[in-house]
């Protein structure tokens, strides 16, 4: 079944609470960690994590932008995130820092940037519960797909089924009615959407219309077909 996880990054900032609340029926709240150094960017952090825990009942799947995960992806779980994604390119010691991330009770992630190939970290990948494949330059809301990501997409899905794994896969970036079938369609199953959500007149109708674009791209490919 496919996943919508809209992203607060594109919602109000001075009303998380209700833009939580505007989204009910979505699978998780995708919260967006940027420290100003992996990306060139500055959101927010644990406290704000830790009062969004508290307003909303939907689950928190935090990706850390950020340098250190390994320091700090652990404090994340602590603060009431369900998932935790760090970057490949920033963790010391990813298979550790995803095990760490399990014992405290969340999902471990592992994202990639869009040049960073998904082949060699096939052997990490039964360390993990949902791999992510950026569709954009990670930094920025609102950019557009990277249609090039697609294959990369397929590859990653290829090796999952080699291994019999059950992971999720989501993509990140771009993510919109105009893009969601093309990425279910290459193997995607979890989608983070931010401006096609929240941008939207009635964002919860908006999570329902992608997730069944979604689901009937899903239900035509090839990969899900081998199942």
């Amino acid at each position: 079944m496919a996943q919508i996880n809209p992203s607060i990054l594109s919602a109000d900032f001075a009303r998380l609470a209700e833009e939580a609340e505007a989204v009910r029926g979505a699978d998780w709240l995708h919260v967006d960690v940027m420290d100003n150094h992996f990306v060139p960017n500055l959101t927010l952090g644990i406290p704000v994590v830790e009062s969004l825990a508290r307003a909303t009942a939907t689950p928190l799947d935090c990706h850390l932008m950020i340098e250190q995960p390994d320091r700090w992806a652990p404090q994340y779980v602590e603060a009431g995130a369900g998932s935790v994604t760090f970057h490949a390119e920033a963790a010391a010691a990813p298979v550790r820092l995803a095990r760490e991330i399990r014992a405290k009770g969340a999902r471990a992630s592992m994202a990639l940037r869009p040049a960073t190939p998904i082949e060699q970290y096939e052997d990490l990948l039964p360390e993990l519960d949902m791999i992510l494949i950026m569709t954009v330059e990670p930094g920025f809301g609102g950019q557009a797909f990277l249609d090039i990501m697609l294959p990369k997409i397929r590859r990653t899905r290829e090796l999952i089924s080699k291994h019999g794994l059950d992971l999720w896969l989501q993509v990140d970036g771009g993510v919109s009615a105009d893009t969601i079938e093309r990425c279910a369609e290459a193997g995607a199953d979890v989608f983070v959407a931010g401006s096609a959500v929240y941008g939207a007149a009635d964002p919860a109708e908006a999570v329902r219309s992608l997730r069944a674009r979604a689901e009937a791209a899903t239900t035509a490919a090839p990969w899900a077909c081998a199942h």
